[in-house]
C-alpha cells in the first residue's frame, strides 16, 4: 500500500489483478525514498594524507609436496609492480615465498593497521591459484580469508573506502581458442635464456562479501592464464603499460577495461605445451565499488 507521507513510498509485496484477472504488476517491500537520485559522477575521496599501502605477495617455487611448478618471470612481475604503484603513490611493500601462516599474519597487520589518512588498500598476489585458494609456499589459502579482514565491519578505518586486490594466477585447465589465428608458431622447446611462455596452474574463483571490493583477475573463470618465463606475465605486464600511461587519467575500471582489450590481442608463440600454441587470454573485473574511483597525482 501507499505510504501516507510524502518523502517516500512504500510498497508490499503483493501481485495486483485487473479487472479481467490478469497479473498486471508486482510490487516489492521497501521504502523507496523518491528524492534519491544518485550523483552518476560521484568519486571516492582521494585526498586523503597518504595514497595507502600495496602489499605484493609473490610466489615463484612451493614445496615439494605441493608439486607445484615453478613460477618463472615472476621477479619482473613483482619489479614492474612496484615501479608502476609507487608512481601512483602507494607504499608499496613485498613478500617472496612466504607460507601461509606468515601470508596470514601479514594480512591481519594490515587489517589492522590504522587507515585513517589513506585512500584505500591494494593487495596483489603472483601465484598458482585453484577452486577459490591461492597458493602460498606450503599450502592453499582461500581467497575470502585474505578479503575479509578488510571488510568495513571489521576494518573500520577501510569502511567506504575502495579494496582493491589484483590475482595473477590460473582459474581453470582449458585454453580460450582464437577466432582468427594469424600468428606463427614455434614448436621446439625453448632454452632458458629465450623468453618463453608457460601456464600458471589451476582455477581460482572468489567474491568478498560487502562494498567497495574490486577483485581484478588475470584470466577469465576455467581458463589458463600465460606468464613468460623472461617478461613476465601477460596480465601483470599489460596491467603495468596501461598504469605507466593512462594511470593518474582514467578511472580504474577503464583501466582493466583497456587491460581486458590489451591481453586478448596476445597469443602464445612458443611454449613446452604445444596445446597452448596460437591460444588467447581474456582477463576480467568484478566490481562492488560504489564510486569512481580515479588515482590522481596527490597535490603538494
Amino acid at each position: 500500500m501507499a505510504s501516507q507521507s510524502t518523502g517516500q513510498q512504500e510498497v508490499d509485496s503483493r501481485i495486483q489483478e485487473n479487472k479481467d484477472g490478469d497479473s498486471k504488476i508486482t510490487e516489492t517491500d521497501g521504502l523507496l525514498p523518491r528524492s534519491s537520485a544518485l550523483d552518476p559522477a560521484a568519486e571516492y575521496n582521494m585526498k586523503h594524507g597518504r595514497r595507502g599501502f600495496a602489499l605484493i605477495f609473490n610466489h615463484e617455487w612451493f614445496n615439494f609436496r605441493l608439486t607445484l611448478p615453478e613460477r618463472r618471470g615472476t621477479q619482473t612481475d613483482q619489479l614492474n609492480l612496484e615501479r608502476r604503484l609507487t608512481q601512483l603513490g602507494f607504499e608499496v611493500k613485498h613478500y617472496f615465498n612466504l607460507p601461509a601462516d606468515e601470508v596470514h599474519q601479514k594480512i591481519q597487520d594490515a587489517a589492522t593497521t590504522d587507515h585513517s589518512d589513506a585512500d584505500c588498500f591494494l593487495c596483489v598476489f603472483l601465484s598458482h591459484g585453484e577452486n577459490g585458494h591461492i597458493f602460498a609456499y606450503d599450502s592453499p589459502i582461500e581467497i575470502k580469508e585474505l578479503t575479509s579482514p578488510f571488510k568495513g565491519d571489521k576494518c573500520k578505518s577501510l569502511a567506504g573506502k575502495p579494496k582493491v586486490f589484483i590475482f595473477q594466477a590460473c582459474r581453470g585447465t582449458l585454453h580460450d581458442e582464437p577466432v582468427l589465428v594469424t600468428d606463427s608458431t614455434d614448436s621446439a622447446v625453448a632454452p632458458p635464456e629465450v623468453n618463453t611462455v608457460e601456464v600458471d596452474a589451476a582455477s581460482l574463483y572468489t567474491l568478498p562479501a560487502g562494498a567497495d571490493f574490486i577483485m581484478c583477475y588475470s584470466v577469465a573463470e576455467g581458463y589458463y592464464s600465460h606468464r613468460e618465463t623472461i617478461n613476465g606475465s601477460w596480465y601483470i605486464q599489460d596491467l603495468c603499460e596501461v598504469l605507466r600511461m593512462h594511470g593518474s587519467e582514467l578511472e580504474f575500471t577503464e583501466l582493466l577495461t583497456l587491460v581486458n582489450r590489451k591481453v586478448s590481442l596476445r597469443s602464445v608463440e612458443a611454449c613446452r605445451d604445444y596445446n597452448a600454441i596460437g591460444k588467447k587470454q581474456i582477463p576480467c573485473f568484478a566490481s562492488m565499488l560504489t564510486k569512481k574511483l580515479y588515482f590522481r597525482p596527490k597535490e603538494k
